[in-house]
């Protein structure tokens, strides 16, 4: 009974292990493997194999790099349509997408080693550049997708526990309905400075705002602000409605500070593809007048 309990407890760790598992580590880096040995076959391959000095894109292995270099892209953008059917096994989406990484990151040698270093302002260099700027882009995806999840999760988490997006929102709206009974006492001035905080969205502003985090026209930190500085300028009283209205005024910044982180790291997340994605159209395109280039003029 406790051999059979242990190995319980051992196919339980292993399939949590398994379960959290990152598709850069997936299979203990297989791909990340196969990738590296790819790269160093085709580099001693462009070093100690025989080839004419000049236009190497046009020997055999300059067409075969060529080939290999222009199925892998085509193959790399199926990621997209990959994502639609999450199936296991070796084929999984998280196998497809360790590939999708190592092979990307192989196309940097297939692709400049197919160009034979020769660079210039036409197409050929074009297509290498795009190449390049979406693989790049890439890289930055990885580095987003490993490092702001974590980010996003524990910006959620406080000494009471987690909260949702939702949540936030609803508090928000519940401080402001306080402020809005708190500052009925308030002179028309200082009602006016709350009244801009209260009509402010908070999910106003630009998208440079939310990937920032920076938002210089805050109508809650201005009123906050202006009803410091009324209070510096007149004699403290007992129970000043502007006290009270400050404080919550406060919790509203704080609140909306921590909205604001969310929606930054959220914005970060999906900022890269704008990038990625467009770039590898405009790939597909300057790559399509490559090889239409090569065969009929070159």
């Amino acid at each position: 009974m406790a051999t059979i309990a242990s190995k319980r407890r051992t196919g339980a760790s292993r399939q949590r292990t398994s379960t959290h598992e990152g598709f850069l580590t997936h299979r203990k880096g297989r791909w990340l493997k196969i990738s590296a040995l790819l790269a160093v076959a085709l580099i001693a391959l462009y070093i100690f194999v025989p080839l004419p000095g000049q236009h190497f894109g046009s020997t055999w292995l300059g067409y075969t790099l060529g080939t290999i270099g222009a199925l892998l892209i085509l193959w790399l953008t199926m990621l997209g349509v990959r994502k639609r059917a999450i199936t296991p096994g070796r084929w999984s989406l998280k196998a497809w997408t360790s590939a999708h990484v190592y092979l990307g990151l192989l196309l940097i040698v297939v692709g400049t080693l197919h160009s034979g270093f020769e660079f210039g302002w036409n197409v050929h260099t074009l297509a290498w550049g795009l190449m390049m700027l979406v693989i790049v882009s890439g890289m930055f995806g990885i580095w987003v997708y490993a490092t702001l999840p974590r980010a996003l999760s524990d910006n959620r988490y406080d000494e009471d526990g987690a909260i949702t997006e939702k949540q936030m929102v609803e508090a928000l709206r519940s401080i402001d309905r306080q402020i809005h009974d708190a500052a009925q006492p308030l002179d028309s001035e200082a009602a006016a400075l709350v009244n801009r905080s209260l009509e402010e969205d908070p999910f106003a502003g630009s998208f440079w705002n939310r990937l920032t985090g920076r938002y210089p026209r805050d109508a809650t930190r201005s009123a906050a602000s202006g009803l410091r500085q009324m209070r510096a300028n007149k004699p403290r009283v007992a129970d000043d409605p502007i006290e009270k209205v400050d404080a919550l005024l406060t919790r509203k910044e704080a609140m909306l500070a921590r909205m604001r982180r969310h929606l930054k790291l959220k914005s970060w997340l999906q900022a890269w593809l704008y990038v990625h994605v467009p770039v590898t159209f405009a790939l597909i395109a300057a790559l399509s007048a490559h090889v239409v280039s090569v065969f009929f003029y070159w």
